[in-house]
């Protein structure tokens, strides 16, 4: 799920369930793209020193760490963050990484990076674009058949290019895999698993948003196809596709593709999600199978990985000149609360500017508890990764929370130049 889209779930669109005020509001601020939450009350002490390069030497507390800090008063348990530049890396961190132990948040640790999952399968897509395998102008039909029908919904009017954009018009599935918004709820359903097949089968439950092409709105139904064409073009599943092309090349020993193993690699924080204001926290440091376990937001890395995969990305190493293009051919998104106003969408990847001039690409990714947010400039030789390992219960507590993210990102990106 990424924290920079509309206004709802892992969704981008409001469940058509009821529930009460209180499911509604607890939804809309636990799914919230724009969301960036963290929730919790504030969390004193554990804040990390950066480190340089090579020798690992504490460095003085800077406005990275006056940044970091930030968000943990907005109220994230907590906060790690890796810059890496020309002339090093550094690293700080604020909070606790566990609040029955008060340890703080691990150097490096894993994170679940949901919704970043995605540039890696638009990056397997096209890879497979540039070997004359496929089109970007083919129907979902023509590798898919008969997959995508019903309700108005119709894979012969749907290209590769509306999945990985998101202008296909394709209804959410995640709003029918969350019959319970609670701390029980989720302990209930998180071992619930589903097949591609069936969460698309989900979606076409719901008629479409628009037709294909005529609008934009996040869906995760999109990525879970994608991942399905992946498989029909290779005979390979998508996640084995990452591994050869993507994670074995570049060295990234620390991403995993984890199934339905719900269990995170060590080192890692332990996440937390308020599910309605006020409440306290419930560990969801288990992955929600439901929505954790497909090509939309299933993989698990760590933020020097992560900086690793968009700067070879954005570096030209994993896509020819013509790809790479594709990629980065955007289109401008309406502005949402808690979003940076010019904000445009490529192909599995989004573009912010910075308040400093230029911009710089990334896709964040979110879930129960955490929320993650990779960027790196255009020429790949900078990047930086947040992650945040709580979330709140209230809309607004998780648009303010965003806005630190984007803001440390941003005073980072355009320090370094």
């Amino acid at each position: 799920m990424p924290i920079t889209r509309n206004s709802t779930a892992r969704t981008g669109r409001r469940p058509r369930s009821g529930g009460g005020r209180g499911r509604t509001a607890a939804l809309a601020a636990l799914t919230v793209l724009t969301l960036l939450t963290a929730l919790a009350p504030a969390q004193a002490g554990a804040a990390g020193a950066g480190t340089t390069a090579g020798d690992r030497t504490p460095v003085p507390a800077d406005a990275l760490q006056r940044d970091a800090d930030a968000i943990r008063d907005a109220g994230v348990t907590g906060v790690a963050v890796r810059l890496e530049t020309p002339a090093g890396v550094r690293t700080v961190r604020s909070g606790v990484g566990n609040l029955r132990t008060g340890t703080p948040v691990p150097r490096d640790g894993h994170l679940r990076i949901g919704s970043t999952t995605k540039t890696y399968v638009a990056t397997v897509l096209l890879q497979l674009v540039g070997e004359g395998r496929l089109s970007l102008d083919d129907t979902v039909e023509r590798w898919l058949p008969g997959v995508v029908r019903g309700n108005g919904n119709d894979g012969r009017r749907i290209t590769l290019r509306h999945l990985l954009q998101h202008t296909s018009g394709l209804p959410e599935y995640v709003q029918d895999v969350v019959p319970d918004l609670s701390p029980a709820g989720y302990r209930k359903h998180r071992w619930t698993t589903y097949t591609a097949g069936q969460r698309v089968a989900f979606a076409m439950t719901h008629r479409p948003s628009f037709a294909p092409g005529t609008g934009w709105e996040y869906s995760n139904t999109n990525y879970v196809l994608a991942g399905l064409v992946v498989e029909a073009v290779t005979g390979r599943s998508w996640d084995r596709e990452v591994h050869t092309r993507i994670l074995r090349p570049l060295g990234l020993r620390h991403t995993v593709t984890p199934g339905t193993d719900p269990s995170m690699p060590r080192p890692h924080a332990r996440n937390y999600q308020q599910f309605e204001p006020a409440e306290p926290m419930t560990d969801t440091t288990l992955a929600y199978l439901p929505f954790d376990g497909d090509a939309d937001g299933s993989v698990i890395a760590t933020a020097a990985d992560t900086n690793r995969f968009f700067a070879a990305l954005l570096g030209g190493r994993l896509l020819a000149p013509g790809q790479l293009a594709e990629l980065k051919r955007t289109m401008a998104l309406p502005d949402r609360p808690g979003h940076v106003p010019g904000e445009r969408d490529g192909l599995g990847i989004f573009w912010t500017p910075l308040t400093c001039g230029g911009g710089y690409w990334g896709h964040s990714g979110s879930s129960f508890g955490t929320l993650v947010l990779p960027a790196t400039t255009a020429d790949g030789r900078t990047s930086v990764t947040v992650s945040a390992h709580s979330r709140p219960g209230d809309e607004d507590t998780a648009v303010r929370q965003l806005r630190g993210i984007t803001d440390l990102v941003d005073h980072a990106l355009c320090a370094a130049r």
